[in-house]
């Protein structure tokens, strides 16, 4: 009997180890990638017969990772203020809005999430190849919000949902506009949710591959892309420690996204 009453039947057991089975399955490939960051072998090897840090001494001492991880970041960071942004504007629209269609366009914002990246991106090559504009930090940056721009709604729209618009109105009932109610009432509590949306708007950008292979050139290049022509000429475990870099980032991200939404839903006094 477990520590609550229930008893332990079993559909439980049988429940709980196809569960462990399956986050075993999804973790295995995590920690071996980690694992091997950390080889001191000339290849991939599993196990590795020594640890060293040395394949994270190439990896942050080379000028190319370096420039990509910063390319990375500027895309990433371009993406996040207009996807969310975007997103706000389209958030209260749809959830504040009364007009006919409205069920049609949310899904047209969620419509990147259902068409295929590949689609999408080479849609985005021939638009951006037209006006001569691949190859440029802007230009990935617009192809990823269209990819970003989904998540933001969904997580906004959901948090607007959440609101409770008795304050909104207290506000306006004492004489506030509806642009200082918004800026001073809304906004505010409403923050946590838009800082979960452009960390995810962040995250969405700073891991997509296809786009940016489309839209990045020669000598501009995402650390995803970098990764992507690493793999086609030569696999070495530098390779492991990008992507237990990646990883890193990833689990950073969705642990401050965690933390925000936590200190939203938490009781005031």
């Amino acid at each position: 009997m477990a520590d609550d009453g229930q008893r332990t039947g079993p559909g439980t057991l049988a429940i709980t180890t196809l569960t462990s089975v399956t986050l075993l399955f999804l973790l295995a490939p995590v920690v071996i990638i980690v694992i091997l960051s950390f080889s001191g072998a000339e290849f991939l090897r599993f196990p590795p017969p020594s640890l060293s840090l040395r394949w994270y001494e190439r990896f942050l001492g080379a000028v190319a990772w370096r420039r990509a991880i910063l390319v990375s970041t500027e895309v990433a960071s371009l993406t996040t203020l207009l996807a969310t942004g975007l997103g706000l504007l389209a958030s209260l629209a749809l959830v504040r809005g009364r007009f006919r269609g409205k069920g049609a366009l949310y899904a047209f914002v969620l419509s990147p999430m259902i068409v295929p990246t590949v689609i999408t991106a080479i849609a985005l090559y021939f638009f951006f190849s037209r006006l001569r504009a691949t190859g440029s930090v802007v230009a990935m940056a617009l192809g990823h919000t269209v990819l970003a721009l989904p998540v933001v709604v969904i997580i906004i729209v959901a948090t607007l949902q959440g609101f409770d618009l008795r304050l909104e109105q207290a506000a306006l009932s004492l004489g506030a506009s509806r642009m200082t109610a918004l800026r001073r009432i809304t906004l505010p509590l409403i923050l946590p949710g838009i800082f979960s949306a452009a960390l995810f708007a962040f995250l969405t950008s700073f891991d997509e591959l296809l786009i940016a292979l489309f839209l990045s050139g020669s000598e501009i290049q995402t650390l995803t892309v970098r990764i992507w022509n690493s793999l086609l000429l030569e696999v070495d475990p530098t390779i492991a420690a990008v992507s237990a870099f990646l990883i890193g980032l990833t689990s950073l991200v969705l642990g401050a996204s965690a933390l925000a939404r936590r200190r939203g839903e938490a009781p005031e006094g």
